[in-house]
């Protein structure tokens, strides 16, 4: 499959494996690649203050960041049964399956889990 000569790169939005489709959108501001939250699976999330770990349907805003040496950015937590959902004051974008996130109190590590 050719792609090229396009005036901006195209960007993986979604993979559709079972039907062996790649969705994609040019540019780095494609609105496609914005996305309000991200999710940990239960077994994947990490407490390093387990004094703070949310319980089931509590929900607490923290500091996150899911890049190396990102600015710190706002977001709700939500504990789930089936784990834990982080949703972004703003939208962000360049979040993958398999990065991790990690949740703030100010400067102090709280947790961090894969993002599924």
């Amino acid at each position: 499959m050719q792609v090229g000569g396009k005036k901006e790169p195209l960007f993986v939005l979604e993979k559709d494996t079972v039907n062996n489709i790649l969705y994609t959108g040019q540019g780095a501001e494609h609105p496609g690649l914005q996305r309000g939250g991200l999710f940990v699976k239960k077994e994947h999330i990490h407490w390093v203050r387990e004094d703070l770990q949310l319980q089931e349907n509590e929900q607490k805003e923290f500091m996150v960041r899911y890049r190396y040496r990102q600015a710190l950015i706002k977001a709700t937590l939500h504990q789930e049964a089936e784990g834990l959902y982080v949703i972004f004051e703003k939208p962000q974008s360049g979040i993958a399956s398999g990065q991790f996130v990690a949740w703030y109190a100010g400067n102090e590590l709280i947790g961090s889990g894969e993002i599924h």
